[in-house]
């Protein structure tokens, strides 16, 4: 009996994170366990297992499945989710004017990014987080995020955004570590919305699954 528990404990442990499934010959369907406390999950894939992996998503912390359509058919898909770690800043709240035009605006590029930063404080503390997150409105559709930096060997930040109505953040970009600047140009539903950035760090990556498409 203890040795039936003891192997049942070890499949257990065993098993994957991460599973998929053919939905379609070419419509994969990924379901994962979510790491408790991350701050979300990167969904990646790539053509093969040693390949270069392509993010398809960064879920929110709670989301456990994702789609991946349409696919090249008769080609093989290799998958993985890796967690996210680290401290956001406090949100700021932006109404950007009516209009949908995106004007240019002479001087140097206000969208590009800028890396002024270089902190002391590892992502795993609270103090990590950035500070001082300001929104100056540009134009109807394009804001400049500014902030201080304080992380000292994260793998980047996020700016995230909860557009209005919405119940959860998502991430709007994806920025080198170190950046203190960046312009954003909003979608549609980005007009009036909740932004914040987030200094984060990848966690391991999870167990990798693998598909390979029909013919269609």
């Amino acid at each position: 009996m203890l040795l039936l528990f003891l192997a049942a404990c070890g499949q257990e442990q065993q098993d994957p994170v991460l599973t998929s499934e053919l939905t379609s010959p070419i419509d994969v369907t990924l379901h994962w366990r979510p790491e408790a406390g991350s701050a979300g999950q990167v969904v990646e894939y790539a053509n093969a297992a040693d390949g270069e992996y392509t993010i398809l998503e960064f879920a929110a912390p709670a989301k456990d499945t994702y789609k991946h359509p349409d696919l090249i058919p008769e080609t093989q898909f290799y998958y993985r989710v890796r967690p996210l770690a680290g401290p956001a800043s406090a949100a700021v709240d932006v109404v950007l004017p009516p209009g949908e035009d995106v004007p240019e605006i002479e001087g140097p590029d206000w969208t590009a990014p800028v890396k002024r930063g270089g902190g002391a404080t590892p992502v795993a503390s609270p103090e990590a987080a950035a500070t001082s997150l300001k929104a100056e409105v540009k134009h109807a559709n394009g804001i400049l995020f500014t902030w201080e930096d304080h992380a000292s060997d994260e793998d980047g930040y996020l700016i995230e955004v909860r557009p209005a109505g919405a119940a959860d953040y998502r991430v709007a970009v994806q920025l080198d570590p170190d950046t203190t600047s960046y312009g954003v140009i909003t979608l549609p539903d980005e007009k009036t919305a909740t932004y914040r950035v987030r200094a984060f760090r990848f966690g391991s990556p999870s167990n990798l699954t693998h598909q390979t498409t029909g013919k269609v």
